[in-house]
C-alpha cells in the first residue's frame, strides 16, 4: 500500500481525471506551497470542500498537475489544473501557515468505454453545454465526446448537485450510474 504526501487544494468544486479547472490563489502560504509543487517537493491534490469534519474535504480527491498559470488583474495567481489520478485521502494535517498536507492512496480511475445507443444524448448535451459556456470550453484542446467515462465525469464536475451526492456517484466502480443519472435528468427536462 504505497501512500503519498500531497499538498491539498480544496474548493466547492469537483475535478476528476482528464478534467480541467481554473482556480484563483491569493493566500501567500498557498502561493508558497504551489511553488513547492512546481519544484517537485509535493504532489498536488484537489478535493471538494467539507466544513463539518476535522479534515477540510471529502476523502475522494484527484491528484492533478498545473498545466497553466496567469497573474490576474488583482495580482492573485490563476492556475489551470488538470486531473490525473483519483486518490483517497487517508489523513491530513494543517501546517502552521494554514496549508493542508494530505496522506493519500491511489484509487482506481474509471475505465474508458465508448458511448452507445441512447447515451449519445448525454454527449450531445455536453457539447451544447460547452458551446454556451465558452470559459469552460476554452480549458480543453479536445473534447472526448465518444468516451462515456470522460463525458460522465465532465457532467459530475458541472452539475449543481450537493457534494455528498456527487460522492455517492464517485464511489461507484464505473461511470454507468452517473450515465443513467444524467440521462434521466436530461430526459426529465425535455418533457
Amino acid at each position: 500500500m504505497l501512500t503519498h504526501e500531497m499538498a491539498l487544494i480544496t474548493r466547492d468544486a469537483l475535478l476528476l481525471p482528464d478534467g480541467r479547472i481554473e482556480v484563483r490563489v491569493v493566500d501567500p502560504a498557498q502561493l508558497e506551497v504551489i511553488a513547492q509543487v512546481l519544484k517537485g517537493q509535493y504532489r498536488l491534490a484537489f478535493a471538494m470542500e467539507r466544513a463539518d469534519k476535522a479534515i477540510p474535504c471529502y476523502p475522494a480527491a484527484t491528484e492533478c498537475s498545473i498545466i497553466d498559470f496567469n497573474l490576474l488583474d488583482d495580482d492573485s495567481l490563476g492556475l489551470v489544473l488538470e486531473g490525473q489520478q483519483r486518490v483517497k485521502i487517508l489523513s491530513a494535517a494543517q501546517r502552521r501557515d494554514g496549508v493542508w498536507i494530505a496522506r493519500t492512496l491511489a484509487s482506481n480511475n474509471w475505465q474508458h468505454e465508448p458511448i452507445e445507443g441512447e447515451f449519445e444524448l448525454i454527449s450531445q448535451a455536453l457539447a451544447q453545454f460547452y458551446e454556451v459556456n465558452p470559459d469552460l470550453f476554452g480549458l480543453y484542446a479536445n473534447l472526448h465526446l465518444d468516451d462515456a467515462t470522460w463525458v460522465s465525469q465532465r457532467w459530475l464536475e458541472v452539475l449543481p448537485l450537493y457534494n455528498k451526492d456527487k460522492q455517492l456517484l464517485l464511489s461507484q466502480p464505473d461511470c454507468h450510474k452517473t450515465m443513467d443519472f444524467v440521462l434521466e435528468l436530461i430526459k426529465s427536462h425535455a418533457r
